[in-house]
């Protein structure tokens, strides 16, 4: 059984709300304006470890709503998960971070955020889902300053 010790583990240990904000600056004077808002969305992830083989990740999701100059709302919430990793390869590490952890955590960033929405008094944003692959990926290549190959499987 020595063998199973060796084993990569990557487990859920907790998904919470780190952080959550609501703002309706201009209200109430904004609910009667008659325009379609133009809404900004911004993501984020960090990572951080708790202990050994634990890391917390947080995925931030900023929504910003305006109409003209005028803030609609502004949403963030900040929703986080405890994840077990251990025996799993350095090399892997940042990739379950940047990539794996985010797409269990959008799920629930994305009820929080309508939630939000609609108890600030607005119709509910469905935030359409993202490829953080996609964005690492991305992210990766602006770091080395050149193209990155993508392997296919």
């Amino acid at each position: 059984m020595e063998n199973n010790e060796q084993q990569p583990i990557f487990g859920i240990e907790k998904l919470y709300v780190k952080d959550l904000s609501v703002e309706v600056p201009n209200a109430p004077e904004i609910f009667l304006e008659q325009d379609a808002p133009q809404v900004e969305i911004q993501l984020n992830t960090s990572g951080r470890g708790v202990g050994e083989g634990v890391v917390e990740v947080v995925l931030t999701v900023t929504v910003t709503a305006r109409v003209g100059e005028k803030t609609v709302f502004l949403v963030e919430v900040g929703q986080a998960g405890i994840f077990r990793m251990m025996n799993i390869p350095e090399d892997q590490m940042e990739g379950l971070v940047a990539v794996a952890c985010p797409n269990i955590l959008f799920p629930y960033a994305r009820e929080a955020v309508s939630d939000a929405v609609v108890r600030a008094g607005f119709q509910p944003i469905v935030l359409q889902p993202v490829n953080f692959e996609q964005m690492y990926l991305q992210r990766l290549q602006q770091e080395q300053g050149g193209p990155t190959e993508v392997p296919i499987q």
